[in-house]
């Protein structure tokens, strides 16, 4: 898939068009998030992204998942990325919403693992589509 110059961002020496699918799964499995929860995630999702610098184009899921569309920085770490939104989202969330802690009385929102693939091959449209009806 060529990128369109729409797509493309630029820094001092590189010209790049990437992008991330990353899914973040509840601990245990447990189905918690309700409409509201999602909305306040989408909150932190996006503020850490903009402090890495980064994009958030799609943000959606179900009650024990979320997906995020994300458009990274060419020198951005991944797994440091990741390690933000997940630690950011669950403490301020727990935060937020108290009632969570019936469910994670140890701490923690999310599962360790999470999923991630690079997005070049897939038309993004498609991908944008995807997330939204999760």
């Amino acid at each position: 898939m060529q990128a369109s110059e729409e797509e493309l961002r630029t820094k001092r020496h590189v010209v790049h068009a990437l992008h991330l699918h990353l899914v973040f799964v509840t601990k245990y499995r447990k189905k918690v998030f309700s409409e509201q929860m999602y909305e306040r995630l989408q909150f932190h999702f996006d503020r850490v992204c903009d402090d890495f610098g980064c994009t958030l184009v799609e943000c959606n899921g179900e009650r024990d998942h979320v997906h995020l569309l994300v458009k990274p920085l060419p020198h951005t770490t991944p797994s440091r990325l990741v390690n933000s939104l997940k630690g950011v989202s669950s403490r301020l969330l727990r935060k937020e919403f108290p009632q969570l802690e019936n469910y994670y009385w140890k701490g923690g929102l999310w599962s360790p693992s999470y999923f991630i693939a690079s997005c070049g091959g897939a038309p993004l449209d498609i991908l944008k589509e995807y997330i939204r009806n999760q």
